[in-house]
């Protein structure tokens, strides 16, 4: 009976993944009504076309690569469930192949060009966040266009996962598959962390914290494996993606101070594309140690970029302390997070954040 069960399941979940992409739809106009039922499509086809990994590990057609890395997936989940007491639930147990050279989603943030403020859409459960995701590259370039035509500043970069915060069962997808077992353990703890904790409307400190969550925890299960290579790779990274932080945290500090001086707009202007050709200088010598920063520089910087970067890249430090205060104890410090927001529902959980890290700095 069990098989016939998940399969009721499975199918009740799609069907009522649609119809609240419908009811969300009825009361909105037809563009962003096309955009939810796309979406809900494109969500549908990717469970319905789900495989347990333990049987694609088992069928011999699968390569001796890719049934290293469902393994590795395998292991990853567990490691979260299980030492970092993260709700894995059902979440990559199963796989599903998108195609090759499939981007899975189009980010797309925006913001004006005179202050750094967010394009905000709103979505049912997660609340309003500052960047659009799609399935369709010509409705993500059409959709950053009208906004330029708007006046802002756009940034669109590619996505190869995405979580459904627990409400389905997450599978692998093929796009998430990376030929660096770090980048992929990262992916998997960082979208697992997801499902643990998730503040509606404060995407900002949501991702950054899955990011601390997702090197951190990735550093770990290569130590509890014996892999020093793989987390001394870990390690560096995360040094880069603090690097980064660091970096970003003091050019939003410039612009926000330029854009509150009131000067005339184009001296405004003038002043702006001085910050940003300095901010592409100083990538280029932050002496990143795995990521390319020379790379980083040839990408346009502009209000869009700057946002979408520091939502992952937020408070990073603070989370560091959290983390050291608990002797390199992530279950721990995961923890005392949580409950300090709990604590402290009324507060913005950044805020929450920083008293827990002077909390733990003082010892």
């Amino acid at each position: 009976m069990e098989a016939p069960l998940r399969s009721i399941n499975r199918l009740f979940r799609i069907a009522l993944l649609l119809l609240l992409t419908i009811f969300g739809v009825l009361p909105l106009v037809s563009g962003e009504a096309r955009f939810l039922l796309r979406s809900g499509y494109e969500e549908a086809r990717i469970l319905l076309g789900r495989r347990p990994l333990r049987e694609l590990i088992a069928d011999g057609a699968t390569t001796a690569d890719r049934r290293a890395q469902f393994e590795l997936v395998l292991a990853a989940r567990a490691f979260a469930a299980g030492r970092l007491g993260l709700k894995a639930g059902d979440t990559y147990t199963t796989f599903s192949d998108l195609g090759e050279g499939t981007t899975l989603v189009h980010v797309l943030s925006a913001s004006p060009k005179d202050r750094l403020a967010g394009y905000q859409w709103s979505y049912p459960v997660v609340g309003a966040v500052p960047y659009k995701g799609f399935f369709d590259e010509a409705a993500a370039k059409a959709e950053m266009r009208r906004l330029e035509r708007m006046g802002y500043d756009t940034y669109l970069r590619p996505s190869s996962a995405f979580s459904t915060l627990g409400w389905f069962n997450d599978p692998l997808l093929s796009t998430a598959l990376d030929d660096d077992p770090v980048e992929l353990v990262v992916t998997v703890i960082h979208e697992i962390a997801h499902n643990t904790l998730w503040v509606p409307g404060d995407v900002r400190f949501n991702e950054s914290y899955a990011n601390f969550v997702g090197f951190r925890g990735a550093e770990l299960f290569f130590a509890s494996r014996g892999d020093r290579e793989a987390v001394r790779r870990c390690a560096a990274l995360w040094r880069d993606e603090k690097r980064l932080g660091a970096f970003y945290t003091d050019l939003e500090d410039q612009l926000l101070s330029l854009y509150g001086s009131g000067l005339p707009r184009p001296e405004m202007e003038r002043r702006r594309s001085a910050v940003f050709a300095r901010a592409r200088g100083t990538l280029r010598t932050l002496g990143l140690e795995v990521y390319d920063g020379a790379r980083l520089a040839r990408t346009p910087i502009n209000n869009a970029r700057v946002i979408a970067k520091r939502i992952y890249l937020t408070g990073l430090d603070e989370l560091d302390k959290v983390y050291a205060a608990q002797r390199g104890d992530l279950r721990a410090g995961i923890r005392q997070i949580e409950r300090s927001l709990r604590h402290n529902p009324k507060l913005p959980p950044m805020e929450v954040l920083a008293v827990v890290a002077r909390s733990s700095a003082r010892g």
